[in-house]
């Protein structure tokens, strides 16, 4: 019984205790680089609601909070003027910049390390070439063993991980793909078995990888494509969400990505890390995004600070990160209740 009850908790855990490192991370980014920009900091926290405990050391206050799913870094001068010359709001753009992209620098960094992992456990470096096809495999008909993948309906291929990423994005069971066949470029359409999942249809991956020996430039090549390729998914998702191709439903916020993540701890270490990667990298590109609330629209603006040389009025700054934090809550408040939804 208690065996089972572990089963079932300690996947959650990892995964609530994943998603805080992703905000410590990018907290972290912001407060280290505060503090080589000579930026008072008043607060850094873990975690977010009342205080477990609390310390001071030098002008920064140091604290633990209950509720391990969020932290800040409180900057001196970071949402008003202030008469320190330490204060965010009074050193210059380009030391502002680069305090404000540092937390997604970081997020970027932790994925990349995390992709070099997911290299570094396989025995083998993967490729886009076809090694072997699954006994009966409808695919076969039209690709060989060699084949080598250069494109999948218009995606360019680089990793394995975009090979199944283009077989996934396809809305059909044909594909047009095109390959290298014998040192040749070639133009074909392939045909593959469909599979569902959870209500939703998708192509049947029916052929393997070659995967070639590891070398330590292998391995460094690998992790920065597999790490472009990971970053690429983030823009296509946001391109197949504004495209229709997904809808609100389809969408995951912290309760649905801490489902996703404990269920990948279950399946495997490589699972784990892979969506691990994955989120990562994606919390530090859409925090880039110019939405309003994020670090994106404050770098918008430091940007639109240092081509003019004047700052956008204090008045609509805080009226349109009201409008945008609104929005991104409310936003956040349906995606939960689906996720929630799910889960029941």
């Amino acid at each position: 019984m208690l065996s089972n009850i572990w089963n079932t908790v300690y996947p959650v855990i990892i995964a609530i205790l994943f998603f805080e490192l992703i905000i410590i991370v990018h907290e972290g980014g912001h407060f280290i680089a505060a503090r080589l920009m000579k930026i008072r900091v008043n607060e850094f926290s873990i975690g977010m609601g009342p205080k477990v405990f609390q310390f001071k050391k030098g002008e920064t206050t140091y604290s633990l909070r209950w509720i391990l799913f969020g932290g800040y870094c409180a900057m001196e001068g970071e949402d008003e003027d202030s008469d320190d010359e330490h204060a965010f709001s009074n050193k210059k753009v380009i030391q502002r910049i680069f305090v404000v992209v540092a937390g997604a620098l970081m997020n970027l960094l932790l994925g990349f390390i995390i992709v070099g992992i997911i290299v570094c456990s396989q025995n083998l470096v993967g490729t886009t070439t076809i090694a072997r096809f699954d006994e009966n495999a409808k695919s076969s008909q039209t690709l060989m063993a060699g084949d080598t993948i250069k494109s999948i309906d218009g995606m360019r291929v680089f990793t394995s991980t975009d090979v199944t990423t283009g077989l996934t994005r396809s809305e059909d069971n044909t594909l047009d793909m095109v390959i290298i066949r014998d040192g040749k470029e070639k133009k074909v359409t392939a045909e593959f078995d469909m599979e569902e999942y959870e209500g939703k249809k998708y192509i049947q991956m029916d052929f393997w990888i070659l995967g070639v020996k590891k070398t330590f430039s292998s391995v460094i090549k690998e992790t920065a494509m597999q790490f472009m390729s990971f970053a690429r998914m983030v823009f296509l998702s946001v391109h197949d969400l504004i495209a229709g191709r997904y809808g609100v439903s389809d969408l995951s916020g912290p309760v649905g990505a801490v489902s996703v993540v404990s269920t990948a701890v279950k399946t495997s270490s490589i699972s784990m890390f892979r969506i691990m990667a994955l989120l990562t990298i994606n919390v530090g590109l859409f925090n880039l995004f110019p939405i309003p609330a994020l670090d994106g629209w404050r770098l918008f603006l430091l940007i639109f600070e240092g081509i003019f040389r004047k700052k956008l009025p204090s008045k609509w700054e805080w009226v349109i990160n009201a409008i945008g934090l609104a929005l991104l809550l409310g936003l956040m408040a349906v995606i939960t209740f689906s996720d929630i939804s799910k889960l029941v």
